[in-house]
């Protein structure tokens, strides 16, 4: 018999999260303020957006080539705009962030020299960057997973709420004019202490039925596996449950730029709540290339039966496939030769943490 591996893990104890305090960012090595949505101008027409900023830990990522970084933490942030003739996205691995950022009562962050997530009132934000300009108020309490905003995923544990009813007003710009447009958005904030780990792999759901239901569902790991559902209901009752089946539908997508399959629609049952639906992209073009990782990420259609009645509704879906560290290797050995390492950042910030991760690892070998 084969020596069995050894997988390391990283856990932490549980403590309650309290608002607003928990909206704040935390002592953790890595985190993440995320937004997305389904917008609709005034004439019909459909977009969608996402919103994130990162942060992590310079010297406890576990990334040995980012070690001698000067900064204890580093942020970074990824939007994107979405429609059926356009499409917008901006990557920064590298932010510039305010020195007031998470002094106010109330979440408050400046970065990436423009973008603004501001919250208003409990729970009420604006978010601005440079395709976006929108004000979002929320119509639940905030979804805490698995009941308590905590959740064991195998490999490491992790805290995450989300905001699932987020009504939506504001602008977006198109082709260089700034728009009208409504509609209903989505906030996770998640944090853990953990390193990234080889088993960052997801596939990954928030789901805005039409009876007032949100779901956040996913498919988790690769040494581990991990499936997981949690329900927030109209009343804004929460239900959650690891019998969740993500099974894909056969329908594909292959990127021209990376040679990537992705597979774009799922079938998504949730036995214990009656829930039986199929999710479709609005959009199959949705490839986001980060540097030298490339992943799917867009908003999708929902269609099936909730207890046996018809329900429709609309979501977002993100798919991270297993990182080809091979691949990852020689397109970052590539920018090193391009670059200077320390001497021009801003050129080579366009090497994902991931990717070094894969090449630092490589290395050890």
């Amino acid at each position: 018999m084969g020596k069995r591996k050894t997988i390391k893990t990283y856990k932490e104890e549980f403590s309650p999260i309290v608002f607003p305090q928990d909206e704040q960012k935390h002592d953790h090595i890595i985190e993440w303020w995320y937004f997305n949505g389904n917008l609709k101008t005034k004439d019909g027409k459909d977009f969608f957006f996402m919103n994130c900023l990162f942060s992590a830990k310079t010297k406890k990522i576990n990334i040995p080539l980012i070690k001698n970084f000067p900064f204890k933490n580093i942020f970074f942030s990824h939007y994107l705009l979405s429609g059926e003739k356009a499409s917008y996205s901006k990557i920064n691995p590298l932010c510039l962030v305010d020195k007031n950022n998470f002094q106010k009562p109330l979440l408050w962050i400046n970065y990436d020299n423009g973008c603004l997530i501001r919250e208003t009132k409990p729970f009420e934000y604006n978010i601005a960057n440079d395709f976006i300009d929108l004000e979002l108020k929320s119509k639940k309490p905030p979804l805490l997973l698995d009941k308590k905003g905590f959740i064991d995923l195998g490999i490491k544990t992790t805290y995450y709420y989300s905001l699932t009813q987020l009504e939506t007003t504001g602008l977006i710009k198109v082709d260089n004019k700034w728009i009208e447009v409504t509609g209903l958005s989505w906030m996770d904030h998640q944090w853990a202490q953990t390193p990234l780990t080889s088993d960052d792999e997801w596939i990954w759901f928030s789901l805005q039925l039409s009876d007032g239901t949100d779901i956040l569902c996913f498919n988790y790991g690769n040494e581990i596996k991990t499936s997981h559902a949690s329900i927030i209901n109209k009343k804004g009752e929460i239900f959650s449950t690891n019998k969740v089946s993500v099974l894909s539908l056969g329908t594909g997508y292959t990127s021209k730029a990376t040679n990537t399959k992705y597979e774009l629609e799922y079938q998504i049952d949730i036995p214990e709540y009656g829930i039986s639906i199929r999710t479709s992209p609005i959009k199959k073009t949705q490839e986001m290339i980060f540097g030298t990782i490339n992943y799917w990420e867009g908003g999708i259609t929902i269609k099936g039966e909730k207890q046996n009645k018809k329900i429709s509704g609309r979501g977002f879906m993100e798919l991270l496939p297993k990182v080809q560290k091979k691949k990852i290797l020689k397109a970052v050995v590539q920018e090193l030769k391009k670059n200077s390492f320390m001497g021009n950042i801003k050129e080579m910030a366009d090497i994902s943490t991931k990717a070094i991760l894969a090449l630092s690892e490589e290395l050890k070998k």
